[in-house]
């Protein structure tokens, strides 16, 4: 499963996940920023540009950024390894109001 995959399933009162209330963490709950700002950024690009329940996959989500923004190729590939990145669960911390991806390490 990847993070496209968990966008693709998870909403909040039956909306898309919006970048305010998802983070990546690891196996032990450590969020990671870098990963979390990427993500952050290609949601808020996605909300604008893409439908997210038309995309069969994060390439078609890709491509549909390339037809829609002046984004540079290099961006568009941080945005699909992002996309691309392996999970391996999900938690709700209900405290927090987060929805936390808990990604796997590429191999």
């Amino acid at each position: 499963m990847t993070v496209f995959d968990m966008l693709k399933m998870i909403q909040i009162d039956h909306q898309p996940l919006t970048s305010p209330v998802v983070v990546m963490t690891d196996h032990s709950g450590k969020p990671n920023a870098v990963l979390t700002d990427l993500l952050h950024d290609v949601l808020n690009k996605m909300e604008l540009f893409v439908d997210l329940s038309e995309s069969p996959d994060a390439d078609a989500v890709i491509q549909d950024l390339h037809n829609s923004t002046p984004l540079r190729a290099d961006v568009l590939d941080e945005y699909h390894k992002i996309l691309t990145q392996p999970v391996s669960g999900l938690n709700i911390a209900r405290r927090k109001q987060l929805v936390e991806i808990i990604y796997d390490e590429f191999v």
